[in-house]
């Protein structure tokens, strides 16, 4: 179970096309482990304070409630036990003791989950930056939704996707700048080339022993953690056309991207960010490619615009260069200590919990598929009244048709009359 310290608990931090979900459908394989897809919902806890347009109005009241009568400490206590219901939720008659929480964009709240779970074990997900543009590019060109890196890197309004490549990046490496007992590096470039020894290597982290056969995703889609896994819809849509990992995106940047999309994108980031990840041969190879040699710094006035943009938006300030705190925190309340005897009491999985944990898990699986099955329905009933307006439109253009003869062959008429002219 997860305590209010955050033992028990894995964050798996990147940015978004990093390789996240085939790292999850992996780890949740694991008897010892419930992963499923995106979760995100920390991120509307560290927001709920601020006064967002709300339909139902009452925005400076709800500013005034929290400002003036909501304690930051309170604040935070209070979004701690409601994420460790959700957690310990998950957890609940599973026989699992890890929950992996994996929500691209976390790097969003890092302070606040330093604060709030200081002693949760944290991942840090590397891939070849490059090779992440080139993701997004591909995902969003054959699920038909534009993207256009140069455009997103000099939009004058805020490009979360711009951000994800350059703020985002930037702010994990700061934050994994130094060593730490609760964090733990791993490459995508690594995990596809030989998935079993990274897997063994991560189990070790996590303190657990590997489970043969857990890197062969493919062979666990009938399990109930994969039903919830896949019927959530989200996450990297390529994954189930394979059943286990593959080398075939590691150096798709070449083929993706063309040669000013690479000059500007490292421009923009610098040289110094691709060897703190890891990645001076493929800067190389692009410095190469493009016949450009690339500045150390990062594109300040890019940046700067970035955070602009990105602050003004969410309202969110960041610490310059936080990284990750080196000692935990100490439990805050009296509730909050209760809690935690409690959670060390918690028994065996019960047979019954854990039926019930499955049925909830199906449920939750049958609501998402239904949801998704719902707006394919709405899609499709759309489409069909566009459909039918259209083929009406064409009715009536075709009605048109012979009266068009008609005044055709009484204007030439006309003219012939005239004696040819107009």
């Amino acid at each position: 179970m997860v305590d209010i310290q955050g033992n028990g608990l894995v964050f798996l931090l990147c940015v978004p096309r990093s390789g996240s979900s085939l790292s999850t459908v992996m780890l949740q394989n694991h008897s010892r482990i419930f992963a499923t897809q995106e979760m995100w919902f920390l991120m509307s806890l560290v927001d709920l304070a601020k006064a967002e347009p709300r339909p139902y109005g009452g925005n400076a009241i709800i500013r005034q409630f929290y400002s003036a009568m909501v304690s930051e400490d309170v604040f935070e206590q209070a979004c701690r036990r409601f994420a460790l219901e959700i957690y310990n939720g998950f957890l609940q008659g599973s026989g699992a003791d890890f929950v992996v929480d994996k929500s691209p964009r976390y790097y969003y709240m890092l302070e606040w989950l330093d604060r709030l779970f200081p002693q949760s074990k944290r991942i840090h997900l590397q891939r070849n930056p490059l090779s992440i543009a080139a993701s997004f590019k591909k995902v969003n060109r054959n699920s038909g939704n534009g993207f256009e890196l140069i455009q997103s890197l000099q939009s004058p309004e805020l490009n979360m996707r711009a951000v994800d490549l350059t703020l985002g990046l930037l702010r994990l490496n700061d934050y994994f700048e130094v060593e730490h007992p609760q964090a733990y590096e791993i490459k995508y470039e690594q995990l596809v080339a030989s998935p079993k020894d990274e897997l063994e290597k991560l189990c070790t982290f996590l303190g657990i022993g590997y489970e043969e056969g857990m890197e062969q995703y493919g062979r666990f889609v009938d399990t109930t953690k994969s039903n919830m896994f896949y019927s959530m819809g989200v996450g990297d849509p390529f994954l189930a056309s394979h059943q286990e990992a593959h080398k075939d995106s590691i150096n798709n940047w070449k083929s993706i991207l063309d040669r000013q999309e690479v000059e500007l994108y490292c421009r923009t980031i610098g040289a110094d960010l691709f060897h703190r990840m890891g990645y001076s041969q493929q800067l190389e190879e692009a410095e190469q490619w493009t016949g450009v040699h690339y500045e150390a710094c990062a594109d300040q006035e890019v940046m700067e615009r970035l955070t602009r943009q990105f602050t003004k938006a969410t309202g969110c300030e960041w610490q310059p260069q936080y990284r990750i705190k080196p000692e935990a925190v100490a439990v805050h309340s009296e509730h909050e200590r209760t809690d935690a005897i409690d959670t060390e009491k918690a028994s065996a999985p019960d047979p019954t919990l854990a039926a019930l944990a499955t049925i909830r898990q199906l449920e939750a699986a049958l609501r998402a598929a239904d949801h998704r099955l719902e707006r394919g329905y709405n899609e499709r009933e759309r489409l069909k009244v566009q459909l039918a307006s259209t083929q009406s439109k064409i009715q009536r253009i075709k009605s048109l048709i012979p009266f068009g003869h008609q005044l055709s062959a009484w204007a030439s008429q006309r003219k012939i009359l005239r004696g040819g002219k107009s």
